[in-house]
Parts: structure tokens; sequence; C-alpha cells
């Protein structure tokens, strides 16, 4: 029966990873054609401006609610609908609480945003604290839709969550747009008060719309959106100690509301997220420390574009695949007692008969064993497609992607260094989704000891990205491409953490984990090499000018003559992989209908 249920489990997270994937398609699309809409109004200083803004922005959403999603999702759920519903309702309950986190951490960040800013950029950007004040609004008003994402996110219910982003996404580049072609036909210098109300549109479409489901499934399913006491019945009461009786009530559940375990497990990721983020925008923060305003609207830009196939790709992956291994490996997330010489007397005393006739059967596994052998297959074929993608954009992105970016963004911005920059970030794509997907697992079954180590390391690595962004930046004065140096440096870092911990963790459940079984094959990397060097070759005029639209057209359609045939051989050479990937995939399909 968990076998079962861990099918079923990951027959709707692959099901949802489709959704996502498909919702960030759509919704990156829209935001796409906006934003080159909006070059139009913008200078590299105001786009830098912006960026430190979403940074603020995003550093509120992460610290309050990113560790009690975490956290929540490996929350046990039960399996009866008594003991689901209130499991949905502690989600509610621990969800509460990133609106109480989010209120204060508001009010901090833009203070000491505020007293960051020099005189010149407050003069030099319109409107630039009343649009900090309206990306405060956002972020509470975002946080306000948390309770009912996380019931939503723990029934794996993907539909509402597309729906919800889709009409967020569409509201904010409406208002965004909106708010900037109407300050250019009155001639007013709004600045960047144009991302602030777009994102303020985005919270509120978010909230509307989880507001509406998640009010119907708490009529339907007796529980609510708001904050309510709980009594410790059902799969609660079963994690009481010895001796405990009817006092479990205030060791399970702090102050009647909040569930223990998953409280401190929240707790523990705390500190962990906090350098999580700090290495994640560090690069922001490192740019605006030791660059000027424009360079970081060049990095912007570049950062922008190049992380589209990350953010299009494998964010819904990622997303997707933590809650799959976080109830897929539940049950084994602490490994099972040895057997007592009790039991090894038992079992010596069966008949010799028995032994006889057992000699025939195959010993079944158990089923935490079962389960960690598929995660280790799953995760292996991810990180298996992973590198194949990976192999794709590193041979033809360095080339194509500053041609592409003078298609979209014009002249004036691919002189600017970002074409430079992006052909640079091409090289941090993959390291950016193999340590997503990896960290993902990670956080799917790290006991609290293993995410304190785990945080003391990251803590090392920030110092570490630190050093590096300050000898690319200040000492070598790379600008934003020895940014991305440094970024790849952190991200290897991290990503080696990571398969150290996950090759521990197969290998103390007896499962194999062979990290040679993800590299391409030769033939396959041999033709990466010879392609990359075509596509050079065959794009190449000479001279450092930036073609005009024709030319670029032109070098593109010469890309796409070598891409092609090395595509083709790509796949025939992991034709073996291909189609043990598609076997999977149509037998899962066959299974659910």
């Amino acid at each position: 029966m968990p076998h079962r249920v861990g099918y079923d489990n990951g027959a709707r997270a692959a099901r949802g990873a489709t959704l996502l994937i498909m919702l960030q398609v759509g919704s990156r699309a829209a935001t796409f054609v906006a934003n080159q809409l909006l070059l139009r109004f913008l200078t590299a200083q105001l786009l830098g401006v912006a960026t430190q803004l979403e940074v603020y922005y995003l550093s509120v959403i992460f610290f309050a609610r990113e560790s009690l999603r975490v956290a929540i999702q490996r929350q046990d759920t039960g399996g009866q609908n008594d003991e689901t519903n209130r499991s949905a309702q502690a989600a509610v309950n621990l969800g509460s609480l990133a609106i109480a986190l989010g209120i204060p951490l508001a009010g901090l960040f833009g203070w000491l945003y505020l007293g960051s800013l020099s005189a010149a950029t407050l003069e030099s950007a319109p409107n630039l604290v009343l649009s900090l004040y309206v990306y405060a609004l956002a972020s509470v008003v975002e946080l306000l839709s948390e309770p009912a994402f996380v019931v939503m996110q723990i029934r794996l219910q993907f539909g509402t969550r597309a729906t919800a982003e889709s009409v967020a996404t569409v509201a904010r580049c409406a208002v965004t747009l909106g708010a900037a072609v109407f300050g250019a036909l009155q001639g007013l210098e709004l600045g960047v008060l144009p991302f602030a109300l777009g994102q303020l549109s985005y919270g509120a479409g978010l909230l509307l719309v989880y507001s509406w489901y998640g009010s119907g499934l708490a009529r339907r399913e007796g529980f609510s959106l708001l904050p309510r006491p709980l009594e410790p019945v059902g799969p609660f009461s079963d994690k009481k100690g010895p001796g405990k009786g009817s006092s479990g009530q205030s060791n399970e559940f702090v102050l009647n509301y909040f569930y223990r375990p998953t409280l401190q497990l929240a707790s523990s990721m705390a500190a962990q997220s906090v350098l999580k983020h700090m290495l994640t925008q560090g690069d922001t923060f490192m740019v605006s420390f030791f660059s000027t305003p424009t360079a970081q609207g060049v990095y912007a830009l570049a950062n922008n574009y190049g992380g589209l196939v990350a953010r299009l790709l494998f964010q819904p992956i990622e997303e997707s695949s933590r809650s799959y291994f976080s109830r897929l490996l539940a049950p084994v997330t602490t490994p099972a007692p040895a057997p007592t010489p009790q039991d090894d007397d038992l079992s010596s005393s069966n008949s010799e008969d028995e032994r006889r006739g057992k000699k025939h059967k195959k010993k079944k596994a158990p089923p935490h064993i079962l389960a960690a052998r598929r995660a280790s297959s799953d995760l292996r074929a991810i990180l298996k497609v992973y590198a194949l993608l990976s192999l794709v954009i590193v041979t033809l992105g360095p080339t194509a992607a500053p041609l592409l970016l003078s298609l979209v963004a014009g002249p004036a911005w691919a002189n600017s260094g970002a074409g430079a920059c992006l052909a640079a970030y091409m090289w941090y794509i993959p390291l950016l989704a193999v340590n997503g997907v990896a960290e993902a697992f990670v956080a799917s079954v790290a006991t609290e000891k293993e995410v304190h180590w785990q945080s003391l390391w990251m803590g090392a690595f920030s110092a570490g990205f630190a050093g590096a962004g300050f000898i690319f930046l200040r000492v070598l004065d790379m600008g934003a491409i020895g940014l991305v140096v440094a970024n790849c440096i952190n991200m290897l870092c991290r990503i080696v953490w990571c398969a150290v911990f996950i090759r521990g963790y197969f290998a103390r459940t007896g499962v194999d984990f062979e990290l040679l079984d993800l590299m391409p094959d030769p033939y396959g990397i041999l033709a990466a090499v010879i392609s990359s060097q075509l596509v050079k070759r065959f794009t190449h005029t000479g001279g450092d000018t930036t073609p005009g639209a024709a030319e670029a057209i032109v070098k593109l359609i010469r890309a796409a003559t070598v891409a092609l045939p090395f595509v083709f051989l790509l796949m025939l050479s992991e034709r073996r992989f291909l189609h043990n990937c598609y076997r999977v995939i149509k037998g899962k399909r066959r299974k659910r209908s």
C-alpha cells in the first residue's frame, strides 16, 4: 500500500511538473513580451534600481515563507479523511506564520535599503521611495495567500496554482506595461513605479484566486483558512513519547496551533534559508557594492535572459521533485532499526521444511528499500536529462545568445556589454539547474542535524563567493562577466556537497547511485566539441561591432545548420537512455488509464 501511494504521488508530481512547465512557458512568454516593450522606456540605470527593489521584495517573501514551505511539504498528512483534514488545518496554521513574519521583515528590510541609498541614486530614480513602499505592500499581500497555498501544495493541486499564477502574471504584465505607456504618453517621469504597481497586482491576483479555491475546499472538507486550535489525535497522537499521556497536547503543539516537529524543522531550515538566499541573490548584492547602477542594469538584463531557460524548464521540475521525493522517501528518512538477537533466534527456530520451501521464493525487498531504489532511478534519470540539455546549451548558447539579444533588446543594449555577459551566462545555466534539483532532493530527506551541517557549509561557500566576487569585480575588474565566473565557482561547491550527501544517503540504504552514469555518451561529447567550433566559425565575421538585425538573422540560420545535425547525433548516441525514458513514461500513462 505505501508503494502504491508513492506511485500515485509520483504520477501526480509528474503531471504537476508538466503543468508547471506549461504555466512557466505561458507566463514567461507574456512577461518576455512586456519586458521587450518596457526596455524602450528604460535606461540601464533604472533597470539596475528596479533589480534592487525586486531583490528587496524577494528577500521579504523568501525569509517569511521558504523554510515553512519546505517543512510543511514533509509533514505527515496521514491516510484517513479526518487526519487529512487536521493536517490541512495544521498546514494553514503554519502558513499563517509567514504573514506574521513578513510584516516586520518588510519594514526592517525597507529601512535597511533606504539607508544604503546614495543621494545621487535617489535623485536619478524618480518615485524610488514610493516604489519601495508599494513593493512592501505587495510582499504582504502575496503572503496573505500563503495559508491557502500550502494546503493546495500538500494536496498536489497544481491546477489551482497554474490558474493563480496565470491570472497574477497577466495582471502584472498589463499593469506594468500600462503604467509605463501612460507615463510616456503623459510625459511623466515614473521611474520604477510601473514595476512596483505590477508587483502589487501580481500579489493581489494570487490572493484572489487562492482565496476563492481555498475557501471552497475548506467548506467542503471542514477546515478553516484562518488559524484554529488543534487537538492531538490521529497521526499526531502516535508521535507522543512514553509517559506523556494527556499532556501530549502541549508537547505536540505549540500554543495548540503549530505542530511542533514541523515547526522545529522549519526553524532548523531558517538559518539555511538565510545563507541560501544570500547565495542566490548574492550576485545582485555584490554587483551593488562593487559596480555602478549602469553595470547593475547590464548584469540584470543578462541575468533575466540567461535565466529564462532555468525558470521555464528547470524551476518547475525542481519544485515538483521536492514534493515528490518528500512523499516517496518519507518512510526512509530515518534508518530502519537493526534486527535484534531475539529476532535472529526466532528466525532460526523455523522448521527445516519451512526453510526449504522459502529457498525457492524470491525475497521481496522492504517498502523503504523499494522507495529508495525508485528515488535513485528517478533522480539519476532527471540528472541525466539535465546533462544532455546542458550539453546543448553550452555548445550553442555562447554563440547564439548574443545574436538573439541584439534582435530582442536592440543594438543599444547589445553594445553595453550585455551580449558578452549573456554568452558567459550560458555556462552558468547547467550548474544552476543541477544544483536546483540536487538541493531539492537534500531538502526532501535531510535530518535536522544534516540541515545544520549544510548550513555551515553554505556559510563557507558564501564567504568563498564573496571573496571570488571581490577578486573578479574589484581586483581584476572583469565587470559582470567576473560575477558570472564567481557564481559558477559558488555553484560548483554546492553541487559537490550535494553529490557527497546524496551518495552517502543511498549508501546507507544499500542502494547504488553511480555519478559516472550521469555523464553523456563520449560520442555525444565529441559531437558537442566539434559543433561548438563549427558554430563559432560559421557565425564569425571579424571585428567587435554588433551585427544588425538582418545580419544577426543570417548568423542564427548558419548556427541552426550546425545545431540540427548535432542534436540528432546526440540523440543517436543516447538512444538507449531516451528509449528507456519513453518506455517508463508510456508505462505510467497506461497505468493511469
